[in-house]
């Protein structure tokens, strides 16, 4: 069984502890921790990589930003 929780850490609490202790009981498991990165995920496909990356060119440049819709992210 494979199960994924995403969270911000100060969300973390006993109550996230007991869920898995619940979901898994007396099986075995391995934790896993990662920082997620937004942008190294997005642009994972080449779709969303052209303006993500016009985005942030034009704020390291000043300038005007591009609207980048979320919705239009793969």
């Amino acid at each position: 069984m494979h199960t994924s929780y995403r969270l911000n850490a100060k969300d973390l609490d006993h109550h996230c502890l007991e869920s898995l202790k619940a979901l898994f009981q007396n099986r075995e498991i391995a934790i896993v921790v990662y920082d997620v990165d937004e942008i190294a995920y997005l642009s994972r496909s080449e779709a969303n990589q052209r303006p993500l990356l016009r985005a942030i060119e034009n704020a390291e440049n000043g300038t005007s930003p591009i609207a980048v819709n979320l919705e239009e992210l793969e």
